[in-house]
């Protein structure tokens, strides 16, 4: 899916993503179906339901989720949150473009069943956070510019979802995040802790540890691009320049750590110096193997995005009238310019010693290489066992389909022939890691 998204569309993103408002405004005095519509059957066979939660602690935050019910055991299946990154970008674009229980016809009139939706083994909810993105809504000064905003608001999105659906509330959870959900994820999954049953978090090329991840992508794009495509995507004079300015970078996210008003010219800085040059080969930033297509983010959703805006579809979604659907909203990016360069890792230590299994994942043609040595560089009391583990192959279908390294719950997954969104280019692939995963038998 094209979640604007990574570290690799840094730029892409804050520049490029297309909108016009920032707050959804309903017409009229309804206010969507609170606490859940029956929508089963407009994507795919299993029993589904849509509608919005009013967040705790807004002037007026809805928050809107669509969640399926699992296809195989319902009645004790794991439930997953899936949060799509951005920031800015809505959940629904993943649900229908990578890994929902559906993906759209190409002329965006009706859906078609997708075989591998994560909902094979587990219950899942696809949620729009925070406010003005997808369908969500909300009055001004409801918006959210950081992580410890976005955490508390999923906090009470969670606990209200489980307060209406009692039969989830002692479930084994997995929250997931993908691309800017490197920030999301762990935040949020820090902050719900054991207030919930957390057994597992999940970050899929994630922006998770910008001070350890924005020194890989010269190596990325011309040795490794060398490796695997047998050219560089970068010249020689833009790989050498990008080494030359790292250390510039390097400080300016640095000092975004502990001076907050220093992190917007750190993203603006380290952004045009270390991803802009991956776009003037005109390269999609989320898989270098292909060019970028026909709109800003270099994937063709135009069918997704005529599908959710067809009333009919919104009607039976309960989304309030008045309110259009966009993939992702630039303005609700920009507000988050002071906590895109901030770090999250140090989140993780403290899920790890809790009991809950962590797995790190990334394509190999997009920044896999700063998303590893994070992992490697992160203090935790099993670093030591972690860095001296062994990287195996993990094979699917008795073929190798990736690259495993595992050690005390924490996990780190290269998958083979994958770009930005692994679930969309390697479907089948990633319903398997995500079944091994919640399943604890990645292997």
């Amino acid at each position: 899916m094209k979640l604007a998204v990574s570290v690799l569309v840094a730029l892409a993103v804050v520049a490029s993503v297309q909108a016009t408002r920032y707050w959804s405004t309903p017409e009229g005095d309804f206010k969507g179906f609170l606490d859940g519509n029956d929508v089963t059957g407009l994507c795919g066979k299993t029993k589904a339901e849509a509608g919005y939660f009013t967040i705790q602690g807004g002037k007026n935050k809805n928050y809107f989720y669509w969640y399926f019910q699992s296809k195989s055991n319902p009645s004790t299946d794991p439930v997953i949150l899936w949060m799509t990154g951005g920031p800015g970008c809505s959940s629904q674009l993943a649900l229908l473009f990578e890994n929902g229980p559906c993906t759209v016809n190409q002329d965006g009139t009706a859906t078609i069943e997708n075989p591998f939706g994560w909902n094979a083994q587990a219950n899942i909810i696809f949620v729009d956070q925070p406010a003005g993105v997808g369908f969500s809504y909300g009055d001004a000064g409801d918006e959210d510019h950081n992580e410890a905003m976005v955490a508390e608001d999923m906090y009470n999105f969670l606990h209200e979802f489980f307060n209406a659906h009692a039969d989830l509330a002692n479930r084994a959870l997995y929250i997931f995040g993908e691309s800017y959900g490197g920030h999301y994820a762990p935040a949020t999954a820090h902050r719900v802790g054991k207030s919930l049953n957390l057994q597992g978090l999940g970050v899929g090329n994630g922006l998770t540890d910008p001070l350890v991840q924005y020194e890989y992508y010269p190596q990325m794009g011309y040795d490794w691009a060398k490796q695997v495509l047998g050219k560089p995507v970068l010249t020689e004079a833009q790989y050498k320049l990008m080494k030359f300015l790292w250390p510039t970078c390097q400080k300016k996210i640095a000092a975004c750590q502990t001076d907050t008003s220093a992190c917007p010219g750190a993203q603006m800085y380290c952004n045009e110096v270390m991803i802009a040059p991956y776009e003037a080969h005109g390269l999609n930033p989320y898989d270098i193997r292909k060019p970028c297509g026909p709109n800003p983010l270099c994937y063709d959703t135009r069918n997704v995005d005529k599908f959710l805006n067809t009333p009919s579809v919104q009607r039976q979604l309960g989304v309030p009238p008045g309110i259009k659907w966009e993939s992702c909203n630039n303005t609700v990016n920009a507000a988050f310019s002071s906590d895109w360069m901030k770090n999250f890792q140090q989140d993780i230590p403290s899920l790890l010693a809790n009991g809950t299994r962590v797995l790190i994942y990334a394509g190999y043609i997009c920044n896999w290489i700063g998303n590893k040595q994070w992992t490697l560089a992160l203090d935790w009391p099993g670093k030591s066992a972690f860095n001296n583990a062994q990287d195996n192959n993990w094979n699917f279908n008795g073929t190798t389909a990736g690259v495993l390294r595992s050690a005390n719950g924490f996990n780190f997954l290269q998958v083979h022939a994958a770009g930005h969104m692994v679930p969309h280019d390697k479907p089948e692939v990633a319903l398997h890691m995500v079944n091994q995963f919640v399943t604890n038998s990645l292997n």
